[in-house]
Order: structure tokens, then sequence, then C-alpha cells
């Protein structure tokens, strides 16, 4: 299994402004918060937490070699709900039909697909899943539920579970990666959780995220929208917490991803 470098990739353009615009929800004190429940479970057995809006520093990138990078305040100005887990392979075969993933086994991330590939299963997903989670104590909904890929900075929200470092967040002293995994990947949720309640963030396989950009230089262009078919995608997550560059066609068998879901 391929060991993700830690390195950001250079950005050349000035500074960007990231606000999410999106309709989600989330963590973060929100126990005793009115409004939807803060885990919920979807008929295919997806567990979700909420994570609540909130605002962090994120590193943009665009830095020499060991040096601090640009510094931005990322406002998240609504909530989501994000996957505890890596979507598995019981999963994605229970709403694909078929499983492509290099490494076999039903709890095991699925791997292998591209981000062509994960947008035919997020629009199944929403096709199949048109009432309220188990667990939500919410009127049915007459809306499909939005299930899609979380946004870069969603995805660096809930792996930081409010530490400072991303790569220093409870829970993530405790990863597969190169050198303890055997070169392959492992079953989901069996690492220790990060503060806010999510597995793997930082370890087994790197994640798909919605982001892209025209550029495998240029940082994203927009957080909401499909981009061009031959745009580079954003990837997170795998040893570290470093973001990377693939085309949409891409697939490996160190590459997966977890679902975000509307509220």
């Amino acid at each position: 299994m391929r060991n993700m470098i830690c390195a950001v990739a250079v950005r050349k353009t000035p500074a960007l402004v990231l606000i999410l615009a999106s309709s989600a929800a989330a963590v973060g004190g929100q126990e005793g918060r009115d409004g939807p429940p803060r885990k919920i479970t979807n008929s295919v057995g997806m567990t979700f937490i909420r994570i609540d809006p909130g605002s962090f520093q994120m590193d943009l990138g665009s830095r020499p070699s060991g040096s601090i990078g640009r510094v931005r305040e990322v406002k998240l100005r609504k909530g989501f709900y994000l996957q505890t887990t890596e979507v598995t392979q019981t999963q994605w075969q229970a709403v694909m039909g078929t499983n492509r993933s290099h490494f076999k086994g039903p709890d095991l991330p699925v791997e292998m697909v591209s981000w062509n590939l994960v947008q035919e299963f997020l629009g199944k997903l929403n096709a199949r899943e048109k009432g309220p989670p188990r667990g939500a104590n919410i009127p049915a909904q007459t809306e499909r539920p939005g299930y899609r890929l979380p946004a870069g900075v969603e995805w660096e929200y809930a792996c930081r579970a409010g530490a400072q470092d991303p790569n220093d967040a409870p829970g993530s002293g405790t990863v597969w990666w190169a050198a303890n995994s055997g070169s392959k990947t492992h079953p989901v949720a069996q690492s220790e959780p990060n503060a806010w309640g999510f597995y793997d963030m930082r370890g087994n396989v790197s994640e798909w995220v919605s982001d892209w950009s025209s550029s495998k230089w240029d940082p994203p262009v927009r957080v909401w929208g499909d981009g061009n078919r031959n745009d580079y995608r954003y990837v997170r997550g795998g040893s570290c917490a470093s973001r990377t560059l693939l085309t949409p066609d891409s697939h490996f068998e160190w590459l997966g991803f977890r679902c975000a879901r509307n509220l």
C-alpha cells in the first residue's frame, strides 16, 4: 500500500478565501444543541456524526520546503454530517452490486475507485436513500438526503477535531501506514478514533474530496461545483493529512473515500 508523502503541493496564486455554504450538520459541543441528531445510520450501514459550524486556521501551502506556509482562517458557515469511517466494500457493493477493490474483505475500505466512479456511487446512494436514516428523529424527507464527497476544508476540520495541527489531532498516533500496515489495507474502525469520533482520517487509504483545480499546482478554484471533466481532483489523508492532486479517472489500491451528507 502506498505511503502518502506528507507534503502540500506548491501554490502559485494569491491568497484564497474559503467560505462554505453547504446544507449539512456536526460535532464540537453539539450534544446539548437542538436540531438534527448527533449520530445517524442509513440503510446501507453507513454511520454519520454531525459537525456544527466553526472555524480554524488552515495552511494554504505555497511554502518552501521546511518553512511555514500561508495561513488563513476558514469559516464553515453551515454544519454537515460526515461518515465515521471510510466507505467499506460491503457498503459499496450494496449500492453498486460489484467490488473492484484490490484487497478483498467486507470491512476493508473500498479502493480502486476513481473520482468519477465515486460520483456514480453517490448518485445511486442518493436515489436509494429517500427517507430519514435510522436513528434520525426527524420528519420524513421530501428531498434526497444529499450524500456527497466532503469539501477539503470540511475534511480537514473533522480531521483536526479541535487541534491546531491535523497531524497532532487526538488519535493521530494510531494510524495504518507503510511502516505498520504490512503493505495492505485494514478493516475500518480498528484504530483509535479522533476526539470527534472519526476513524482513519490519517491512515489506511487516502480519500477523495470534492475540491478540484484546473492546474496541478493551483489551489482549489472552487469549494463547490463539478469543475471540468479533466480537472485535477484533491485527495486527503493517507499516512498524514497532506493534500494531493490526481486526475478524476485515477484509481489505486491505496485510494478510497468517505461520504458527507447534507442536513
